[in-house]
């Protein structure tokens, strides 16, 4: 990859980026310190992804930004408490969350109540309206095989969630290109208006360009925009912006 192709693929992948704080120990300051990264000289990035306890706050730091506020439910476990998932999730909204990110009971999928997961979506989707976007988190890494990965997508696409992602960021195995592959193919089998996340462990341009090639070649060139594609990453933006301010980015850490 050139220095202008570089250049040109960190270009493309500021918008996309979901800049994210969930850690353990993420506090209000470090809030207000990622709404403030989130606005750079060269563009805003998609959103910011952070605790609900923090979304007033990146709300009101990012008022009159374009930089939407997505927040996280049923993190990172995935349990079985619908009525909580839909408690917490009208709690973000009121707050002014823009996008909730779900993440799914998915050992309900693999203990074969599919049902129960499926209801779940569909009720935190009645919960969101027409007000906050649906991320489905479907932590790939611990699904594991291809076609129950690709039956999790099915189901979250059916069920109404606006974009499918793979990982918590919490687990042994994150974001993949097999996983990011899987979910692809299954929104363009959906009909191509939904999204993909890919969260976990993308660190360089290099290799968010890696993704990019994936959305490219099952999509077609255009198809990822920040309303159908995201990168969830904390360490992403700093070698985005190395290479958009012309220094030198970092190597891929490979796969």
């Amino acid at each position: 990859m050139t220095a202008f192709d570089v250049r040109a693929t960190a270009a493309r992948v500021l918008p996309l980026i979901d800049l994210t704080d969930l850690a353990d120990g993420a506090t209000e300051a470090g809030a207000r310190g990622l709404s403030a990264r989130a606005v750079t000289p060269h563009g805003a990035v998609a959103a910011v992804c952070l605790w609900p306890r923090f979304v007033a706050v990146a709300k009101t730091a990012l008022a009159g930004s374009p930089v939407k506020i997505a927040t996280v439910v049923n993190f990172p476990a995935g349990g079985e408490d619908t009525g909580a998932v839909e408690a917490e999730t009208a709690r973000a909204i009121a707050d002014g969350a823009d996008e909730i990110d779900l993440v799914l009971p998915w050992r309900a999928l693999l203990a074969g109540r599919p049902g129960f997961a499926e209801t779940q979506i569909v009720r935190v989707k009645r919960v969101c309206g027409e007000r906050a976007l649906l991320k489905v988190i479907l932590e790939t890494g611990e699904i594991g095989d291809p076609a129950r990965i690709r039956t999790a997508a099915d189901l979250a696409l059916g069920a109404g969630a606006d974009f499918v992602k793979t990982s918590t960021g919490k687990v042994a195995i994150n974001a993949t290109p097999e996983a990011a592959r899987i979910l692809i193919e299954a929104v363009r089998d959906h009909g191509g208006t939904a999204g993909v996340k890919v969260a976990g462990g993308i660190r360089t341009v290099a290799e968010a360009a890696l993704y990019l090639d994936l959305a490219d070649r099952i999509m077609g060139p255009g198809w990822a925009r920040p309303a159908t594609f995201r990168f969830g990453a904390s360490g992403l933006l700093g070698d985005v912006l190395a290479a958009l301010d012309g220094a030198a980015p970092a190597a891929s850490t490979g796969y």
